[in-house]
């Protein structure tokens, strides 16, 4: 006998006419049949499915959901860390709302991995014990918020001990695009602001600029911007390096 076919939760949400999140809801209330292939990876056979939901006649008493991750609570870790995850897409936590923004782009890449290697760089010296991570990093701000910063620093003072991290980062850094600019620069400002992040930067590689925020007196300032020159920062002196440099592709 052949093996039945293992589908993903956008095959299954095709073949049954639904959203992919009403599949990740069912599959987070375990109301449907799946086979766990790895953390948050999971796969569905379609005559199982169609079973279970209503003995084999399709998805007729499927309650769809009315928006995208539409829930009438707030999530928390535990339920965030039971979502599949879909090939394309970031998933995060933001006051008990699933944010789903699309995977990053080349471009995002590039400057990320360039500015990570000036960071560890610099830390290494600054700080030895102290820790650079990049995403994917499941963070946790609080129970209702897990965020993945493209970049961040824990200092020696606050390492990391378990995951999600619970410890504090002193820098967190995002990196937008298009399509999360808007998240970048509103929710997770809000979220890293309330969690009392100390520093929050936000480089823009369509832009070529380099936003950086300061808490004081429970506030964001703009600390420092730059969109040329040489980068320096009074919280981390001695951490130089030409703007422009980072957004080329040599």
């Amino acid at each position: 006998m052949a093996p039945k076919k293992l589908l993903t939760a956008k095959d299954l949400a095709a073949v049954l006419g639904l959203s992919v999140e009403t599949i990740w809801r069912y599959t987070r209330e375990r109301q449907i049949p799946h086979i766990e292939v790895g953390p948050r990876q999971y796969r569905y056979i379609e005559a199982d499915v169609l079973t279970t939901l209503n003995k084999g006649q399709g998805s007729d008493q499927v309650q769809e959901e009315q928006t995208d991750y539409y829930v009438d609570r707030k999530l928390t870790y535990e339920d965030y860390a039971k979502v599949p995850s879909e090939t394309g897409y970031t998933l995060q936590l933001i006051d008990g709302y699933l944010v789903r923004d699309p995977s990053p782009t080349f471009i995002h890449q590039r400057v990320s991995g360039k500015l990570e290697s000036i960071l560890r760089d610099f830390f290494r010296v600054f700080d030895p014990q102290g820790e650079i991570f990049d995403a994917p990093l499941d963070v946790l701000l609080d129970k209702h918020t897990v965020l993945q910063p493209d970049l961040l620093y824990l200092p020696s003072s606050r390492p990391a001990k378990r995951d999600p991290v619970d410890s504090l980062p002193e820098l967190v850094v995002e990196i937008t695009s298009p399509s999360t600019a808007q998240t970048d620069r509103i929710r997770k400002f809000a979220s890293y602001l309330k969690a009392r992040i100390p520093h929050y930067w936000i480089v823009d590689p369509n832009e070529h600029v380099i936003q950086c925020y300061q808490l004081k007196d429970g506030h964001y300032s703009k600390a420092v911007g730059f969109d040329g020159g040489t980068f320096s920062h009074p919280a981390f002196p001695g951490l130089e390096f030409e703007v422009r440099a980072l957004f080329t592709s040599s």
